[in-house]
């Protein structure tokens, strides 16, 4: 399955990008479009010079700033107090102190600040600290479930412990990102185009639905 996505979509390469702005970015993309959760950031770091200089300011300021992402006042909320418990934990509003963490201690301390759930925790791990975690997203999750690599009433959480299980650390990161573009591209939540899907013949849908006599 990574292979044939590889030979789709290529193969991905992290890029290099701070923690903390990782740790902010995700937060705003919560419940809203790529589009606009970017405006968002992109308004907040014009705003506030420095996290330090963030968390002098008030939540409405913030939420200002962020509110072409949606749900302003909630996620400038979680945003402060996110960094507010960075602070208090490290002394600084600073992420350094996850590079001294195993895989397991870095989820369950970042799992839990209100707010940062699973997914959230994920991001940053593999992204920000190239640690060997499997974010789920809406894609991911849909996809890995109709192709079969996770039974179909899989949750969230399993969805994301039989992907690591199952996939070589090394490559998380290019199941995740292609999983994605698969998802937005051809295996979509409706109407899918299984014919020019790839990995047809890996799937458990189309297996299913061959079976069933259905055409697509």
């Amino acid at each position: 399955m990574i292979e044939i996505l590889e030979s789709v979509y290529g193969v991905p390469e992290a890029r290099s990008v701070d923690p903390l702005d990782l740790l902010v970015m995700t937060i705003l993309s919560q419940n809203t479009s790529d589009i606009n959760s970017g405006r968002a950031f992109e308004q907040l770091k014009s705003r506030f010079r420095s996290y330090t200089e963030l968390l002098d300011a008030s939540e409405k300021e913030i939420a200002d700033a962020i509110r072409p992402g949606g749900l302003a006042d909630i996620k400038a909320a979680r945003i402060r107090g996110t960094l507010e418990r960075l602070r208090e934990d490290f002394g600084s509003v600073d992420l350094s102190a996850l590079k001294k963490m195993s895989p397991e201690e870095a989820r369950s301390y970042l799992t839990s600040i209100p707010g940062i759930g699973p997914k959230t925790a994920s991001v940053l791990m593999l992204f920000g600290f190239g640690m060997p975690a499997m974010p789920v997203d809406t894609h991911v999750y849909r996809v890995s479930r109709r192709i079969g690599l996770v039974p179909e009433n899989a949750s969230i959480a399993e969805t994301q412990r039989i992907l690591e299980e199952i996939t070589p650390p090394e490559k998380y990161l290019s199941l995740h990102i292609n999983l994605i573009r698969h998802g937005r591209l051809v295996c979509r939540a409706r109407n899918p185009l299984c014919g020019k899907c790839e990995v047809s013949g890996l799937c458990r849908y189309m297996q299913t639905r061959h079976i069933t006599g259905a055409s697509f």
